[in-house]
């Protein structure tokens, strides 16, 4: 069974004038589904056939449950004319997705501080600390990847230097597919500091065994922590 459930673009956006369970005036009191459409999902999977689950929203949405106990989850969005073939090919295997998180989506609202507080402490993959239910730059295919022989160039680098990242990528799977290789660093703690910072990524496409080296490049200004 497939369940397309999430929210509409009806309830999400800014100033919007709506007071419904989640929702006040275009902000979201609650990242879970609403509850009549948690309900829908237990019921089905109640029936004990496979559950996949098809999320459509603007926003992260913290679908616990589906994550436990569907067969899939496949993050959809917003859709063009076009979506419902594109979600069809993706759940039939003739596409065969690569796609990555551009938002971290979090377990429940507390992971998050106050929405009055203004700083970044614990906001967005860089300052977050906790364990996300999706962290950013998740994703998932058909295929899987194996990554070997990582190499800095140079190993100690000073002030001023460019960094190089080489790595191999293979296709450890039976079915061809994209992999998006990416580059996070890891700082040093400082007050307002991030934690870690998306450098650079290389999008690759592997048939079943083949394997290639990749660089990934960061420059000095990649390398500062504001940047």
């Amino acid at each position: 069974m497939v369940a397309f459930v999430g929210l509409s673009p009806n309830l999400e956006g800014e100033e919007m004038r709506i007071q419904v369970p989640g929702f006040e005036g275009g902000d979201r009191t609650d990242i879970s589904l609403p509850a009549a459409q948690q309900q829908l999902l237990q019921a089905l999977a109640a029936t004990g056939k496979p559950l996949v689950v098809v999320l459509m929203s603007g926003s992260a949405v913290a679908v616990n449950w589906a994550q436990e106990h569907a067969a899939a989850v496949l993050e959809a969005w917003y859709p063009g004319e076009a979506g419902g073939t594109a979600i069809a090919e993706t759940l039939a295997g003739v596409n065969n997705p690569s796609g990555r998180l551009p938002v971290t989506f979090y377990a429940s609202l507390d992971q998050l501080p106050p929405f009055d507080d203004y700083s970044m402490q614990n906001r967005t993959y860089r300052y977050f600390q906790g364990k996300p239910l999706y962290g950013f730059g998740y994703g998932l295919s058909y295929s899987t990847f194996e990554y070997s022989n990582l190499k800095l160039s140079p190993a100690q680098i000073q002030a001023g230097e460019n960094l190089t990242v080489q790595v191999d990528v293979r296709n450890s799977s039976k079915i061809a597919g994209d992999e998006v290789a990416e580059l996070y660093l890891e700082f040093p703690p400082r007050a307002g500091a991030p934690a870690r910072a998306l450098r650079g990524f290389a999008h690759v496409h592997l048939q079943p065994g083949e394997f290639t080296t990749r660089e990934l490049h960061a420059n000095p200004a990649r390398l500062e922590y504001g940047e």
